[in-house]
Formats: structure tokens, C-alpha cells, sequence
């Protein structure tokens, strides 16, 4: 079966959305492991699109992370071994809208009865310069985890407040002190994600979603990246060793070796399986105000890829996005739900009437809000790790760090937008 081959309908019937399809790939490329709670809900949705669409195969491949994937595309595309279809993040997709890589999906989705259902943030996080490049698959914002058999071990009578910078440090602290000797600490360090979160709660951003204005050296993003790095540097309640590697600390949390972990809801259906009844969801902290960025991932299609494909793909990405595969989707992972029907759905139904914490993302959307994404937020974002280790492990002042990256970041944007 050849990857571009396709189609056509009794002799001489053009190619649309609705039009059978004969032997075309769809090469998809993703950041769900197949070992993941995550992979086994897009597994379960690949494979019910595929039995409704039997013309169509969708070649699955998990790249890595959001951050492999963006370098993957960028090497990909000069050596024309660009995919067909790829999950974007929702700050980093600009980037690609911006050279024309990605299609611009405006036309498909205005004529898509998908569009009137899709909830409006989920639907704005795939406009770039008021074209949309994206339909939104994963959302996300991140939430509080707790392992309530850690919080017992380290004799909380019952749940501590954990609403400001200064709850979360003294529920750390006790754990820690408690339970230390044992090799459990209060928290894992606070990844990229979260930091933007607890950035936004502390009423600043990194830059303004809104303006375009570089925030990075705002007084109150200094003030938060010196809270967050005293948890490692001078509190010593989380693990150096999550600040050079967030996937550690992420398994540090779900092996039961801390108290707390702060990280996306898309989390959710690895967290339960290795927790169990244990696992607790609360909101972020909301430290000078209540905020939280909405993260996730839409799914956009190559505009080097075959127009029969694009239709295919297109196809595909719609189906992912209705209530039946949403469904699947949420109460597989955790993710929020995007379509406007997703809860009518019995399984998402049960999920929130059963799976406890797994409405928190949700309930925090009144103050959720989109994250910026010019072009400079690949860059920015690809940079902002170093800088945060040197801050969190002792190496520079926040303060010094930070306005070095910002003045950095301003420098780039300028040569971006010649």
C-alpha cells in the first residue's frame, strides 16, 4: 500500500470530507507512549476511526515529548520526511503557521459541524493571525496531586490549606522533615508547565498573551522563580534531581516518593493507576490572584502532505475531536473535554461521577486563560529550562538570570519579525 495513494469514487467523483477513501496512510506524528494511559486512549480512538473509515490507515508514531517533536519537524522538513499530521503544543504551533508549514485549517473547520461544538477556548487555542492552524485534541491546565498515604504518613490529621506559596512550602516542609530519613520528599520541582502556572498565580506571565510584551524580568516573575527555586536550593522539599529532568520527577511522584506534584491534568490516568484511591487532585494555588495557563496540544496537517491525504487526515481530526472519541479521550487521561457533548457521553459521564479530582482542570477554567505564541515562544520556551536550572540549583540570582533571558528573548523576537 503506497503512503500517498488514494482513491476515487465511481470513476470521476472529486475527492471532499465525505468521500470513500481507498488505501491512504495518514503518517501521524504524537506524543503519547504507547505504554502511557495516555497512548491507550488514542490507541482505542485511532481504532475506532479506522473500522468507521476503512479506506483510511493512520501510521501512529510516538516522537517524544512536545520538545522532540518540534525538533524532529524542523529537521524533518528540510529533508522532506515531514509527516502528514502532527500533535502541535499550543504556544510552539506559531512558529510553523508562520513559515507555512502547517495548513491553514480555516476553510475545513468553518464548513464542520465540529466548529459550533467545540468549547471557545478550545477552539481559540488553534488561531494564529486569525487563521486557525490547529483543531484542539488535548487540553490541559495544571493541577495539585497529592498522595493523601504520604500526607497520613506525615501526620496531618487532615487536609492542610494549599491555597499560597507559603501552604504548599509548609505542607512540604513537614512531609520532608517527617519523612525524609525514608527517601520521601514534600514535592517534585515544579516543570516548565507548572512554572507558568505558578508564574500567572503570582500575577505576572513570561510574556503577555495579549500584548506581546516580554514579562520575564517582571518583578513578580522574579519573585516567583526565587519561591519556586528556595524549594530546592534553600528548603531542600524537592529534588534537585527533577530540575535537570522532569520525567524523573514525575516517576519520583508516582512511585509514592513525594507528598505533592504539580503538573498537567493530562496526568490524570497514570497518576490513578499508580496511586490508586491515594491520589487527590486540587486546584493550583492562587498565590496573588487566580490563574492558570491552558496547555494541551491540537492536531495540525502538513502542507507538504498530498492534497487526498490532507482531506484523510483532515478526517481523522475531526473524528478525535467529537463527543464519542472526546469521551474516550477524558475519562482515559484526564484531559479536559473540548466539545460542547462530550459529558452527555456515558463514559465521560461515569468519569465524572466516579473518578474523583478528575473535574478539577475544568472547575479551574473560569480563571484558565491561552498563553501567548508568536514565534519567539519556540525559542523562549527551549531556553527558559537552562535558565531555570541555574536559578534552581544555586548557579545565578533569579533576579541576575532572568533579565539576562529577558533582554535574550526581546533580542530574538526583534530578529524573528524581520
Amino acid at each position: 500500500m503506497m503512503k500517498l495513494s488514494a482513491y476515487l469514487l465511481a470513476g470521476s467523483v472529486a475527492l471532499s470530507a465525505s468521500a470513500a477513501f481507498a488505501d491512504t496512510t495518514v503518517e501521524f506524528w504524537h506524543s503519547f507512549s504507547d505504554t502511557s494511559a495516555n497512548g491507550a486512549a488514542l490507541a482505542e480512538i485511532i481504532d475506532n476511526f479506522e473500522a468507521a473509515n476503512p479506506g483510511i490507515t493512520i501510521d501512529s508514531q510516538f516522537i517524544g515529548n512536545y520538545n522532540d517533536i518540534v525538533a524532529k519537524l524542523q529537521a524533518a522538513i528540510p529533508a522532506r520526511r515531514a509527516p502528514d499530521a502532527v500533535i502541535m503544543e499550543v504556544t510552539r504551533y506559531g512558529l510553523f503557521a508562520d513559515r507555512g508549514v502547517l495548513d491553514d485549517l480555516s476553510e475545513r473547520l468553518a464548513n464542520d459541524p465540529l466548529a459550533d461544538n467545540l468549547f471557545d477556548f478550545a477552539r481559540e487555542v488553534g488561531v494564529y493571525e486569525g487563521k486557525n492552524y490547529i483543531v484542539p485534541f488535548n487540553s490541559s491546565t495544571p493541577v495539585l496531586y497529592l498522595n493523601k498515604a504520604v500526607f497520613d504518613a506525615a501526620g496531618f490529621e487532615e487536609e492542610p490549606k494549599l491555597e499560597t506559596y507559603d501552604d504548599i512550602l509548609a505542607a512540604a516542609q513537614q512531609i520532608t522533615d517527617t519523612l525524609g530519613d525514608e527517601g520521601i520528599m514534600g514535592m517534585t520541582a515544579p516543570g516548565q508547565f507548572a512554572r507558568w502556572g505558578l508564574i500567572m498565580s503570582n500575577d505576572s506571565d513570561l510574556i503577555d498573551s495579549k500584548t506581546g510584551e516580554i514579562l520575564i524580568d517582571a518583578p513578580n516573575t522574579v519573585e516567583a522563580y526565587e519561591w519556586m527555586a528556595s524549594l530546592v536550593d534553600e528548603y531542600k522539599v524537592a529534588s534537585p534531581d527533577g530540575v535537570t529532568d522532569e520525567k524523573k520527577d514525575k516517576q519520583f511522584f508516582l512511585s509514592g516518593n513525594a507528598g505533592m506534584m504539580m503538573n498537567s491534568t493530562g496526568n490524570y490516568g497514570d497518576a490513578k493507576e499508580a496511586l490508586g484511591d491515594d491520589l487527590l487532585v486540587r486546584p493550583m494555588p492562587c498565590n496573588k490572584t487566580c490563574a492558570v495557563p491552558i496547555g494541551g496540544a491540537g492536531i495540525g496537517i502538513l502542507s507538504s502532505a498530498e492534497p487526498e491525504v490532507k482531506d484523510a487526515a483532515y478526517k481523522f481530526i475531526s473524528f478525535a475531536a467529537s463527543p464519542e472519541s472526546n469521551a474516550i479521550w477524558f475519562a482515559g487521561t484526564g484531559y479536559m473535554p473540548i466539545n460542547r457533548h462530550t459529558a452527555e457521553q456515558p463514559r465521560a459521564a461515569e468519569a465524572l461521577a466516579n473518578a474523583e479530582g478528575i473535574d478539577v482542570a475544568i472547575k479551574q477554567l473560569d480563571f484558565a486563560r491561552g498563553r501567548p505564541r508568536p514565534v519567539v515562544v519556540t525559542w523562549m520556551r527551549a531556553n527558559e529550562y537552562d535558565v531555570w536550572q541555574s536559578i534552581a540549583l544555586g548557579q545565578r540570582s533569579a533576579e541576575e538570570a532572568l533579565s539576562d533571558f529577558a533582554e535574550r528573548t526581546r533580542q530574538e523576537a526583534q530578529r524573528l519579525s524581520n
